[in-house]
């Protein structure tokens, strides 16, 4: 008896990426730049209040983690060789020495890892996509991008622990809101373009 074709079953695994995954490695990491370029929200500690994680995670549960984390990665390296793709036009290896150095290193590997819970968690799920991917990417801003942004500020910005944390709480509120418009944008994107969604075992037939 025959499987019927569903766009979230098990498909043959590829060994490269194509075209269409470099395409979207490409859009996303220029969605990135864009997001880190509009106008961010200046703070006290040095490191403004932008959409650039909003990016970051779209990336990573739109994308997957393999190709978020490229998107991503290729942003950051762009900005780094002195491209002007970060907050505030900047760019180069200064930004390390920088509060936000922290942040903007943690965003690879936030892709990487939303893109990971996301999918482990959408093989499970059939009808609750939105809680999944917000607790996917809100997860993801708590255990990857928080942490290693406080300890940017303590190393560069030289600001003790619980300043640094205090500053950090700053971020909470806005990563909520985004990784929430995150997940409602991700469920509307997989709805249109099912073959993004991760694909499921086939049930073994009877």
């Amino acid at each position: 008896m025959s499987a019927v074709s569903d766009p979230a079953v098990k498909r043959p695994r590829r060994t490269a990426w194509t075209a269409t995954d470099l395409s979207y490695i490409a859009v996303f990491a220029a969605l990135t730049a864009a997001f880190s370029l509009l106008p961010g929200i200046p703070l006290a500690a040095g490191v403004p209040i932008t959409l650039q994680t909003l990016a970051v995670m779209l990336a990573g549960l739109i994308l997957g983690p393999l190709r978020g984390a490229a998107a991503v990665g290729l942003y950051l390296v762009a900005g780094l060789a002195g491209l002007p793709v970060f907050s505030g036009f900047s760019g180069g290896l200064g930004v390390l020495a920088g509060p936000s150095a922290g942040y903007l290193l943690s965003f690879p590997l936030a892709a990487l890892v939303a893109g990971l819970l996301s999918r482990a968690a959408l093989r499970r799920v059939r009808r609750a996509r939105f809680a999944a991917l917000f607790g996917a990417g809100l997860a993801t801003s708590f255990l990857v991008i928080h942490p290693l942004g406080i300890a940017g500020m303590m190393l560069n910005a030289k600001l003790p622990f619980g300043a640094a944390v205090a500053a950090d709480m700053a971020f909470w509120p806005g990563d909520i809101i985004k990784n929430l418009a995150a997940a409602a944008v991700a469920v509307s994107v997989f709805a249109a373009f099912p073959r993004l969604l991760p694909s499921r075992p086939v049930p073994a037939a009877h």
